[in-house]
């Protein structure tokens, strides 16, 4: 599924893509600046989570919990330097859970990644629209 979109389009977006998930477990790909973060915001807002978000650029990872007791995890693995890190942080904890796991910057832990997620794919048009891919795999 493909979606041009205006940045002021953006919670329609977040919504299409969680109506659309098969897996709780979503890539985000794209250049820097592309909106990964951005739009990982707005999921996380939808999902029910009003506290501040923020990218864990430092952190690996952010934890989020909803009123509803629901958890999502946000991965920035844009700084670590293999895969190991991430093995280290008990990333396969995480992935087996059954909470969202939003990651940003996928291809550095490519190996780790289940088989069965869904993938965001984000290409910037222009400064205020973007195109956005959805592919499910497994």
């Amino acid at each position: 599924m493909k979606i041009t979109y205006n940045l002021s389009d953006l919670t329609k977006v977040a919504a299409t893509i969680i109506d659309q998930s098969k897996s709780k477990i979503i890539t985000f790909n794209g250049a820097m600046g592309a909106g990964k973060t951005t739009l990982i915001k707005e999921i996380v807002k939808i999902l029910g989570i009003n506290e501040g978000t923020s990218s864990p650029t430092f952190s690996l990872v952010n934890q989020y919990q909803s009123p509803a007791n629901l958890t999502v995890y946000h991965f920035d693995f844009y700084r670590i330097e293999n895969e190991t890190e991430a093995m280290d942080m008990g990333i396969e904890e995480y992935f087996d859970s059954g909470a969202w796991c939003l990651i940003e910057w996928p291809n550095k832990i490519k190996n780790l990644l289940p088989l069965e997620l869904q993938e965001v794919n984000i290409e910037i048009i222009s400064e205020n629209e973007r195109c956005l891919e959805i592919i499910h795999y497994g």
